[in-house]
């Protein structure tokens, strides 16, 4: 539509010079005495053109020479500005690439590239963000080569650019020279200046995953523990680990805190510092138990603790993959419980009774109710369940602990065959 426009225009045009050219008449008379000069209209219309379009093209020439010095300059800022850009591009090749005195090298030039410019008076866009990023090429080429001093010193003019501060671009660039900043603390195994490094970040940029991990091993190196346990509890509502070892990470640190408890109080701490999820995982539950056991804690508490767990053991088809126990948990539970039978109340009795009757064939249901009824005195029926336990015990521990039940209550009725015979099956268990 266009190109038909400009079509009509042209043979507008051409007529209009057509009818005003064609017929025209027209003299101009120049008097130069003696002489004078009888010109027509059209060949002065056109001589004042020609004369137009030389001064025209005269005066772009002339100031096209005249500009040759500013073209020249500017050409020569253009190649320095390239340069410099290809020397950082270099940099980042040769730091992939593993050729750390080669990346240095390259962000060195780069930087003696920028102040180059910079004092020439050429005044960047991206030079703040491009000195920063040269620095922490130079710092983690440093790194590399075990050179702190190089390293700490381009950390350092990286992050004193007050220019950083006035751009959003140049901010979050020494935001991630902080996080570098930690991951070589912590590969230098330096804990606390790792801590202090995050410390410095702001609150939005410190809750990144990236923040959260470096946080988490910093705080596990450290051996503080709580702080990973907080670290790794946020790092799983952010899906930062595959599959279940968020889940992993967490319990291995709770069970730190529980094992780590040197009394009874701070135990009690620790177990309500725990989140309702956590509270229902059988190692914590168990592990928590058997720390109370050991600092000879109240037995009821850990009985209440580990009730949850006991409900998933004696569940109908607890099956380990829909939720159930799995051997070695349900021989922990056992020997926890098997722990506190001393002060056991009624309401356990009957729930350890009742879970061994519906499962009469369970050797593990079957000793622990054995190991109840002789604490209650109740001889003939732990004899009687102990016995049927020695058959199908499959730990050595409980089977030895089993013959020695057994031996106990053999002595007791008088009958020391039976009693050197269950000795000689717990020795050789």
């Amino acid at each position: 539509m266009r190109a038909a426009l400009w079509l009509v225009a042209l043979f507008g045009v051409a007529v209009a010079v057509a009818l005003f050219a064609g017929n025209n008449q027209g003299l101009i008379t120049v008097f130069w005495p003696p002489y004078r000069v009888d010109l027509s209209l059209n060949l002065v219309v056109l001589l004042l053109l020609a004369a137009f379009v030389l001064t025209y093209a005269a005066l772009r020439a002339l100031a096209a020479l005249f500009d040759l010095p500013r073209q020249a300059k500017r050409w020569r800022m253009q190649q320095k500005e390239r340069a410099m850009h290809a020397a950082l591009m270099d940099a980042l090749s040769y730091l992939l690439a593993g050729r750390f005195i080669r990346a240095r090298k390259s962000a060195q030039g780069a930087l003696s590239q920028e102040k180059a410019l910079g004092a020439s008076g050429v005044k960047l866009v991206n030079a703040v963000q491009l000195r920063a990023l040269s620095h922490l090429v130079a710092a983690e080429s440093a790194q590399a080569l075990q050179d702190k001093a190089g390293r700490d010193e381009h950390l350092r003019q990286a992050l004193e650019d007050p220019s950083q501060r006035h751009t959003a671009l140049g901010q979050e660039t020494r935001e991630g020279a902080q996080l570098r900043a930690a991951r070589w603390a912590l590969d230098d195994r330096d804990a606390p200046a790792a801590l202090a490094w995050l410390d410095e970040l702001p609150q939005g940029v410190a809750r990144r995953t990236l923040a959260l991990r470096v946080k988490l091993k910093a705080a596990r190196l450290a051996r503080q523990t709580v702080d990973a346990l907080e670290t790794a509890r946020l790092l799983a509502k952010h899906r930062a680990f595959p599959g279940d070892a968020a889940q992993s990470i967490v319990r291995g640190l709770a069970t730190e805190l529980i094992n780590g408890a040197y009394d009874t109080a701070q135990l009690l701490r620790v177990w309500n510092s725990l989140e309702s999820a956590e509270r229902v995982m059988p190692e914590l539950a168990i592990g928590a138990a058997l720390r109370m056991a050991a600092l000879q804690g109240d037995a009821n508490i850990a009985r209440a603790w580990l009730l949850p767990v006991w409900e998933r053991m004696v569940a109908p088809h607890s099956d380990p993959s829909a939720g159930g126990l799995g051997d070695y948990q349900s021989i922990k539970l056992v020997r926890a419980l098997e722990l506190g039978l001393e002060s056991l109340d009624a309401p356990w009795l009957a729930r350890i009774e009742a879970a061994q009757q519906r499962n009469p064939r369970d050797a593990r249901l079957q000793y622990l109710a054995g190991m109840a009824c002789m604490k209650r005195q109740l001889w003939g029926k732990a004899q009687q369940l102990l016995t049927q336990a020695t058959m199908g015990l499959q730990d050595a521990g409980l089977h030895r602990n089993a013959w020695c039940a057994l031996a106990q209550l053999a002595e007791q009725r008088g009958d020391d065959a039976a009693a050197a015979q269950a000795w000689k099956r717990a020795a050789r268990a």
